[in-house]
């Protein structure tokens, strides 16, 4: 008897058959000591299209809307296909004991797995792997400490409803706004609230008006300025009234003291190495995939920031190869209990360097790779360093009867800023004073300045926007994981620009994300229910609690169709939208009901006002009958005379071919067409 190990990928497959001894390789999976070793190829299945549910679904038609499906199916990808069939073969074999699920350990990976167990009719019993780093010592360890697979029931439940909603959402709005408004409008569940937060900040960016302000500063071998004053008269006053000395009225000096921050967790370490280093989110995870699959790096998709406490006494091994890919020393005092701290991690701890990437062969590595393993080392040496304290100085000054202000900083111990990728604090002390004396003005200007407005989102403020979305408005015990998951950000921005949505506007210094006049255009006339962050941000919160087992999936997918239902039931098209979504198409003549353009696309003729619903059908039987094409210049005349001429047509009943006249009727409700023979 076999113990069937299924995996996400062929590479990790290939590292779990080497650990646990399964070196003979067969098509499609591994075997020996006991265990047979296969794997997915990322998901095997999907949710079926719409058609497959009910063949009319392969129209886009208003009348069909919302498509709810009683029950969903899943369809296997054809270029899967084979794959599938060795491990619908592998888990039916009377060999196969039990199977042990391997995939990634979270949402995505649960699901993955289950849809191959399910679809294949397995029902042996089965385990779970749930590790967080692919090395060997990990990879044993994980097996030693195999997990009842009924204990990640909810997260397979959970992982199901967001596909399942996903699938509702955007088939049913995609569809919905599409026909409303005559072109493509891809709508997601997180992707058009993320779409609504770009397009809020550019609003905002175009609605604000700077202000000039002028302050006036003294320079006394440091600066000191005054606060800001709107008119120009006040601050020159202010400056005639200067003399050649000022007061020091009072010294305030406060040390501080900035803790170290904490590990990195997918989303922080995605924010960091766009600041740093220019990549996008979605780089940022490919490049940590490959080092979590090359055993360099801990698990990637985790929302956690801190290790587990049984992991303290190892953290000292973490640190040393930390600093061995850095190429620095390690702290000369470690706090390991300021990382590790088990009731803040969920299924995964932070991201950090495995113990072996500490002798790996770095110049090896992709350039991409290679960064994106130092920052997460460097990461690890900051949360375990001291913290950064400093003095900050405040010295109010009195000229002319005048107050001025100036603040100094004196680094008093950089502690975790010596591994801080950004540039290291400056000394910005003031020289030492006190209070009563008088002191010398070199020079006193006006300086002029105006306010500035908010900043275009890049990946960076975008990611942090999406993580802290409903924040605000949630109730002070609820979960805070705002939109999407770490998992799944990364790919929620690229489909953004992929759908002409967004647009990366890159300059020397950084790359910002701007929404196209597309992006704008939908979000004006999408309703509040489908762009809100906070609503998105509760459906988060709820997937959670069917993870958890605190609510059932029956009334969070319940909740997504009745949200659909009431959508096209209530929702009021915005008037004269045609502005808003200007064709690109081919006007090829007038529609005969409404007067709107007639356009071509690939299917046939359609009007652009898709509410009127006239279209000449490309494959219609008439003309297929009569072995003849429905051309744009047959289209041309019919819509212009009502009548074409064909020449050619092939009788059924003959077998010959013949001239004639086709004529377009139209009943309002309905094209069909008939012959005019000459007389």
């Amino acid at each position: 008897m076999q113990k069937l190990v299924i995996a996400e990928k062929p590479s990790v497959a290939k590292s779990i058959a080497a650990v646990i001894g399964a070196n003979q390789r067969h098509d499609g999976y591994f075997t020996g000591g006991g265990y047979t070793v296969s794997w997915c190829l990322g998901h095997l299945a999907e949710i079926s299209d719409a058609s497959a549910y009910n063949e009319d679904y392969a129209k886009w038609r208003r009348e069909d809307l919302p498509i709810i499906p009683p029950s969903f199916r899943f369809t296997v990808a054809q270029d899967k296909q084979k794959q599938f069939d060795v491990l619908r073969e592998l888990l039916c074999s009377p060999e196969t004991s039990e199977v042990i699920n391997a995939c990634d350990a979270g949402r995505e990976g649960e699901l993955i797995f289950r849809t191959v167990y399910e679809l294949s009719g397995c029902a042996k019993p089965m385990k779970r792997l749930w590790i967080s780093s692919m090395e060997d010592a990990e990879i044993r360890k994980g097996f030693q400490n195999l997990r009842p697979g009924g204990d990640y029931d909810g997260l397979n439940q959970s992982a199901l409803c967001r596909a399942q909603a996903d699938w509702l959402v955007g088939i049913n709005a995609t569809r919905y706004f599409s026909l409303l408004y005559g072109r493509t409008l891809n709508i997601g569940r997180v992707m058009s609230p993320t779409l609504a937060m770009l397009v809020q900040r550019e609003a905002e960016i175009a609605a604000f008006v700077p202000e000039l302000f002028y302050t006036v500063q003294l320079d006394c071998g440091f600066i000191a300025a005054t606060e800001r004053m709107r008119n120009k008269p006040d601050a020159e006053s202010v400056l005639a009234a200067c003399g050649n000395t000022a007061l020091v009225r009072a010294i305030e000096r406060k040390e501080k003291t900035e803790n170290a921050p904490a590990l990195y967790d997918l989303t922080t370490l995605q924010r960091e190495a766009n600041r740093t280093l220019g990549y996008s989110a979605q780089q940022t995870l490919d490049y940590l995939q490959a080092l979590y699959e090359k055993k360099l790096c801990t698990y990637p998709r985790t929302d956690s920031r801190y290790l587990t406490d049984d992991m303290e006494p190892s953290v000292l091994e973490y640190v040393a190869a930390a600093a061995a890919i850095c190429g620095m020393d390690a702290p000369t005092k470690i706090f390991a209990d300021q990382v590790c701290d088990s009731t803040k991690v969920s299924d995964h701890h932070a991201i950090i360097p495995t113990v072996s990437a500490g002798n790996a062969d770095l110049s090896a590595l992709p350039m991409g790779e290679r960064k994106i393993l130092k920052l997460t080392a460097r990461g690890l040496l900051r949360a375990v360093s001291d913290a950064y304290r400093y003095a900050e100085t405040t010295i109010t000054l009195d000229c002319s009867g005048h107050s001025f202000t100036a603040k100094g900083r004196t680094v008093l111990a950089l502690g975790w800023k010596n591994y801080d990728p950004k540039k290291k604090e400056k000394d910005n002390s003031i020289p030492e004073l006190t209070e009563g004396r008088t002191i010398p003005v070199s020079n006193a200007a006006v300086k002029e300045g105006n306010t500035t407005p908010p900043k275009h989102h890049t990946e960076d403020t975008i990611l942090s926007s999406m993580e802290t979305a409903g924040a605000k408005e949630a109730p002070e015990d609820a979960e805070r994981k705002g939109i999407g998951t770490p998992a799944t950000r990364a790919a929620v921005l690229e489909k953004l620009i992929s759908s002409g949505f967004v647009e990366r506007w890159r300059t020397k210094k950084t790359t910002t994300l701007i929404p196209s006049t597309l992006g704008k255009a939908l979000i004006t006339v999408l309703p509040e229910v489908l762009q809100s962050p906070l609503l998105t941000a509760e459906w988060e919160h709820r997937l959670r609690e069917i993870e958890r087992g605190e609510l059932t999936p029956e009334v969070f997918m319940e909740g997504i169709a009745a949200m659909l239902r009431e959508l096209i039931q209530t929702y009021e098209p915005v008037p004269d939208a045609g502005v808003l979504f200007p064709s690109k198409l081919e006007v090829i003549g007038k529609c005969p009901r409404c007067g709107r353009n007639v356009v071509e696309k690939k299917q046939g003729f359609f009007c652009d006002d898709w509410n009127c619903g006239f279209a000449l059908w490309k494959n219609s039987k008439f003309f297929s009958a009569k072995k003849k094409q429905l051309t744009k210049a047959v289209a041309e005349a019919l819509l212009k005379d009502r009548k074409a001429k064909l020449t050619g047509c092939w009788s059924e009943k003959t077998g010959k071919t013949y001239d004639a006249t086709v004529l377009l009727n139209d009943n309002g409700r309905q094209v069909s067409f008939s012959l005019e023979f000459a007389g």
